[in-house]
Order: structure tokens, then C-alpha cells, then sequence
């Protein structure tokens, strides 16, 4: 069967991945977060500094 042949080659694929550490994941994990957030806060402000300037000069 190809889907069973798939998973053994897969699960075989896996063995050579070379997984982060515990803390390398946490750490990375917190870099996530931060971009992200860093991310939301900059395309929010841009936002609203437009909805106030289209607000001032279309409306």
C-alpha cells in the first residue's frame, strides 16, 4: 500500500531530523511572540494614524 509505504518513510525521514533543544525551542518560541506582537503594534498604529487622516480629509 502507498499511504502505509509513506508513513514508514516518513517516520525513517524523522530519525534524521535534528530537533532544537528544550530551551532553544523556548527561546525561539519568544522570539515568535515578540515579532509578532511587535508586528500588531506597528500595523495598528499606521491604522489608525490613516483612519484619522482619511477621517480629517474625506469625511
Amino acid at each position: 500500500m502507498k499511504l502505509v509505504d509513506y508513513l514508514k518513510e516518513t517516520k525513517v525521514e524523522l530519525k534524521h531530523v535534528n530537533w532544537p533543544r528544550r530551551r532553544q525551542a523556548a527561546a525561539f518560541t519568544v522570539v515568535v511572540v515578540v515579532v509578532s506582537i511587535l508586528t500588531a503594534a506597528f500595523l495598528g498604529v499606521f491604522d489608525t494614524l490613516f483612519q484619522t487622516l482619511l477621517d480629517r480629509f474625506v469625511v
